[in-house]
């Protein structure tokens, strides 16, 4: 199975998927392509890293969506490395109905809660200010309902009395970096 992973940061999720795909913990997946919409995200150092193309692909001329000449020049790079899946780690952008469905049925999403609780910008944060016992992470399909599309997994995170923002932050980002490689060596023996 060809996968394409987009986003727009650090790109810890994408390493932890490289790093399983190394050690043999990725299933029948391999990751052919990243792809970012910042042409200065630490992702792009990832491409060398693991032997795999990394590129900045501009996404202009919005800033919280894919759409217009951007979503056109994201279509044609994706559509070029031929994937089977396309998981959005950390990508921060909208998709609109071109690229949902150049794709359609093939894109997964990680999300930083336990969906549908949580949706949008700042899971985590949202969870721990509501004052959530357990909160997590949630991959699921994606569709054009933002963090709407149908669970396909979900791993939980327990917030301990004591436990500050980010000590809660970087117990989801650790089950993250568990769950979406598992999901992903899942899906691909189908």
């Amino acid at each position: 199975m060809r996968v394409v992973i987009l986003g727009s940061g650090r790109g810890s999720n994408a390493e932890a998927i490289l790093a399983a795909e190394q050690a043999g913990r990725l299933g029948r997946a391999r990751v052919v392509a990243l792809f970012t919409d910042r042409a200065d995200a630490p992702m792009l150092a990832l491409g060398p890293r693991f032997g795999v193309p990394a590129s900045f692909i501009d996404p202009a001329p919005f800033k919280t969506k894919l759409e217009g000449e951007g979503e056109a020049r994201f279509i044609a790079a994706v559509t070029a490395a031929t994937p089977d899946l396309v998981v959005l780690a950390g990508f921060m952008r909208v998709l609109k109905p071109g690229f949902l469905n150049a794709f359609a049925g093939r894109i997964i999403n990680l999300h930083p809660s336990l969906l549908p609780s949580f949706q949008g910008l700042d899971g985590i944060g949202q969870a721990f200010r509501r004052g959530v016992k357990i909160t997590g992470c949630t991959v699921h399909g994606v569709t054009a309902e933002v963090d709407g599309g149908p669970v396909i997994d979900q791993a939980a995170v327990r917030i301990e009395a004591g436990d500050t923002l980010e000590a809660v932050a970087a117990k989801v980002h650790a089950a993250e970096h568990t769950l979406l490689p598992a999901t992903i060596a899942r899906l691909s023996e189908r």
